[in-house]
C-alpha cells in the first residue's frame, strides 16, 4: 500500500519517450486541449490502457462469463459518453486518447460555447465559475457523464451568470466586445459634430484668394542711437 504521505504517481510513462514524432504529437495534444503539463496527458493515456486491457480480458473470457460483464462494461462506457450505446467490445480497442479528453469538463465548456478559448475554459473551471447541476466543479479533468452535459452552466453566484458580462458575451460569438455592447443598447461615446457642407462656388472663391501676408515690422532702433555727422 505504501506511505499515504508519499503517494505514488497515478500514471505510466511511455517506453520510448524521446521519439521525435511522439514528442510532436504530445505537444499538439497539450496545446489543443489546454493541458497544464504532460502529466495530465499521461493520466489519460494510462486510463485508456486500462480500458483497453479490460476489453482484451473480456474477449479472452468464456461465453458464459463474457455476456453479463460485457453488457455491464459497455453500459458504463456509454454512460460516460466515451462510446455510443450500440458499441461492441471491438469498438473499445479502436479508442484513442482524444476520445477520453473530449469528455473533460474543460473541453466540454469550450465546445458548448461558454468560453472563447480552451485556456479560458480552464480558467473558468479553476476559479469556480462552472457548475454541474448546481454543484461547483473546480477540476478541469473531471469526466462528464452523458446525462450531465445539459446541466453544465455558470454558477448562480458567479459574476459570469450575468448575460451582459463582457467575458461571457464575447464567448463563441466571434464579435468584439464593443460591437456586443452596441447591440445591447448601451450608449456609445459622444462623437464630434459633422462640419457643414460648402458649395463648390464658395470653395473655388476661397481657393482663388491670395494668402494673407502679414507686414513685416521694422526693427526697433537701438536705445542709444549714434549721432549724425555734420
Amino acid at each position: 500500500m505504501g506511505d499515504p504521505r508519499k503517494p505514488h504517481k497515478g500514471y505510466e510513462t511511455p517506453r520510448h519517450p524521446w521519439r521525435k514524432d511522439q514528442l510532436e504529437e504530445e505537444l499538439h495534444l497539450v496545446g489543443d486541449y489546454g493541458l497544464r503539463n504532460k502529466r495530465e496527458l499521461r493520466r489519460h493515456e494510462t486510463n485508456l490502457s486500462q480500458i483497453r486491457g479490460i476489453a482484451r480480458t473480456l474477449l479472452g473470457a468464456e461465453e458464459g462469463q463474457r455476456g453479463p460483464l460485457e453488457r455491464q462494461y459497455l453500459t458504463s462506457l456509454a454512460r460516460q459518453g466515451i462510446l455510443p450505446e450500440a458499441a461492441t467490445v471491438d469498438n473499445i480497442l479502436d479508442l484513442n486518447v482524444k476520445d477520453l479528453m473530449e469528455r473533460r469538463l474543460q473541453t466540454i465548456v469550450y465546445r458548448t460555447g461558454l468560453a472563447k478559448s480552451i485556456y479560458q475554459a480552464r480558467q473558468f473551471v479553476l476559479h469556480g465559475h462552472v457548475s454541474i447541476a448546481g454543484d461547483i466543479v473546480t477540476v478541469p479533468s473531471y469526466i462528464v457523464r452523458r446525462d450531465q452535459e445539459s446541466r453544465i452552466a455558470f454558477h448562480q453566484t458567479s459574476p459570469l451568470s450575468n448575460a451582459q458580462h463582457p467575458a461571457r458575451a464575447a464567448a463563441g460569438t466571434g464579435k468584439r466586445v464593443s460591437r456586443i455592447i452596441e447591440e445591447a443598447g448601451v450608449p456609445a461615446a459622444p462623437t464630434m459634430p459633422a462640419l457643414p457642407d460648402v458649395s463648390p462656388e464658395v470653395r473655388e472663391e476661397v481657393q482663388a484668394e491670395q494668402p494673407l501676408v502679414m507686414p513685416e515690422t521694422e526693427e526697433e532702433a537701438p536705445a542709444e542711437a549714434t549721432e549724425e555727422k555734420p
